[in-house]
Parts: structure tokens; sequence; C-alpha cells
């Protein structure tokens, strides 16, 4: 009898506690369903960065690198001198090109003084022969006086047709030495704006990354000498694009850096591209073809940050991974 009691106390304690099953339950129904609802309120990814828009610094002209005034990492401002190359060979250009053009203008000065020292002999001369002419005919000169006036006003008059054409054709007001005069001007200007290239100047405010500039080293136009990276950053976040349904712009987001997991900054949208990451890729795909295969595209959302971050103590770089979390109800 004993026996059969202890089997069935046995039997009792193993069938399992009613309330604690319905509490269980309870409790998973309500993770599930705040789960649900939290899904439905917040919508999240993994696939985003911290993004910025790179500056690369280039010479303009060529030549050898005389000076270096930065480091890595380095801290500049716009307008701060960076480089300078060496000078010397675009001086002498522009001392060239500067003394062309004042040799065209000096060239086109005296020959306008000659046109009119040469008209004005002319006019001298024709009164002379006017005058002669009238005292041959009433017989007050002889023919020798009206010959040698005749041959002056014939001499003035060749040498003021030789100014003219000096003055026509050496820079005065014809259209090609007008045009002689522009070109030499062009490049006077071009190549004073290849001497002031020799100094080269940070374009923004930034830090100095990738610097491959040393003194000493030949630069060619457009080698890049060191990237600028800006204080301003932002969050590319590539949503799915069955989470955007109820994504807008000015939607409040939490945004979770890898590198400060315990911190959660403020940030939100502010906009949302209008082509898949896919579509604006250099190669997009071509859906057209008998083996389509439907795959689920991502859409590049702009995530910006609502609140001013200490640098000192937080430092979000571009290519940094971060979770946001955009509130979307």
């Amino acid at each position: 009898m004993a026996e059969e009691n202890n089997v069935n106390e046995l039997k009792e304690s193993k069938k399992p506690n009613k309330k604690l099953v319905i509490i269980l339950c309870a409790i998973a129904v309500v993770f599930v369903g705040f789960f649900i609802h939290n899904s439905m309120k917040y919508q999240s990814t993994d696939d985003a960065y911290v993004e910025t828009t790179t500056v690369q610094v280039a010479p303009r002209v060529s030549g050898q690198i005389i000076e270096v005034h930065i480091d890595d990492n380095q801290r500049v401002k716009k307008g701060d001198l960076v480089a300078v190359i060496d000078p010397a060979d675009y001086e002498i250009k522009l001392e060239q090109a500067q003394a062309k053009y004042e040799k065209a203008l000096f060239e086109q000065k005296n020959a306008v003084i000659a046109r009119n020292a040469a008209n004005s002999e002319i006019s001298a001369a024709k009164a002379d022969l006017d005058r002669y002419k009238n005292l041959y005919k009433s017989g007050a000169a002889s023919k020798q006086l009206l010959d040698n006036a005749q041959t002056r006003y014939d001499n003035a008059l060749a040498r003021q047709m030789s100014a003219e054409q000096a003055v026509m054709s050496a820079k005065g007001h014809s259209k090609v030495a007008d045009a002689e005069i522009k070109e030499l001007k062009a490049q006077r200007d071009q190549a004073k704006l290849n001497l002031s290239y020799t100094k080269i100047y940070a374009p923004q405010d930034g830090t100095v990354s990738s610097r491959k500039v040393e003194e000493g080293m030949y630069v060619n136009v457009g080698s890049p000498l060191f990237t600028i990276v800006p204080d301003e950053v932002w969050v590319v976040a590539n949503f799915k694009e069955n989470q955007l349904r109820h994504m807008k712009p000015g939607q409040s987001v939490e945004i979770k850096v890898d590198t400060y997991p315990n911190k959660k900054f403020k940030g939100k949208i502010d906009s949302i591209q209008r082509s898949s990451g896919a579509k604006s890729s250099m190669f997009p795909p071509e859906n057209a073809v008998g083996s389509f295969v439907k795959i689920v595209q991502r859409i590049p959302v702009k995530i910006v940050f609502d609140e001013e971050i200490d640098k000192n103590e937080y430092n979000i770089v571009p290519g940094m991974s971060v979770v946001p979390k955009v509130r979307v109800k």
C-alpha cells in the first residue's frame, strides 16, 4: 500500500504546474507581441556606414616640391599653404610673356606716332604745293620751285602710306593686329596664373589623409598629393525595399556606432535615394533575361546626425560600421 502511495506521489510531482505554464505562455505572448509591435514601429539595418565627401588635392602645374607644410592626420583650414612647387621656371615664362606683350604695345605706340607725324608732314607739303601752284600760275615762282614742292609732297605721301601700313599691320586698328595683342595678353595672364599655381592651398577645412607628397619629389599635373577629409559626416544606410513603406525624411533615428557600442547617437533621415544601389552602380543588372531571379533590392537612405558630437571623445570617421534604428510610426 505504501509503495502504491509513493508511485502516485511521484506521478503527481511529474505533472507540470498549471500556473507556471500559464505564466510562461503569457510572458511568451507579451514578448512576441512586443517584438511584432516594435518591428512595426522601427526599422533597422546593419548595412550602414559613416560617409563623407573627401577632396583630393592635386597640383595644377608640374615641378619639384620645395616646401611641404603638412603632416599625416594634421588639421588644416581653407586657404592654408600646404606645399610649394619650385617657381623659377614659371617666373621666367612670365617675364618672357610680359616682355612680348610690352614689345607689341610699344610697336603699336610707335607706329601710331609715326603715322601722326606723317599726317602732319603731308598736310604741310600739300599746303606748300598748292601755294607754289598759284605762284607759278601768276608767274611769281619758277617751274623748278613747283617741281620741288611736288617732290616733297610725293615723298610725304609715300611716308604717310608706309606709316599707315605699319599701323594696320603691326598693331593698329586692324582686326588681325588687335587679335595678336589679345593673344599676347592672354599668354601673359596664363603665365601669371601658372606662377600662382606653384603655391598649393587647402581647398577646405578638414584633416589630411593619404599624404603622398614629400619635399624634393617631382609632381605632375593632376597627380594626387593628399586627401582632405572634412569634419561633416553622415550615415548611408541601405534598407531593404520592403522597409521603406512608412519611411520619410525628417523621421528620428537612433544611431549605434560599432566603435562605441554603449553610446546611442541621435539623428534624422535627410533624404531617400531615387534609385536602388544596384541601379545606380556602374553596371546595373539587366532584368530582361530568361534567367531572372527576383532579389530584394536595397535603397540607400541618407541619415544626418541631429546632435553636436564631441570630437575629442568620439572620433567618428568615414567607413565606420553603424546600425541605425528609424522610428517609422
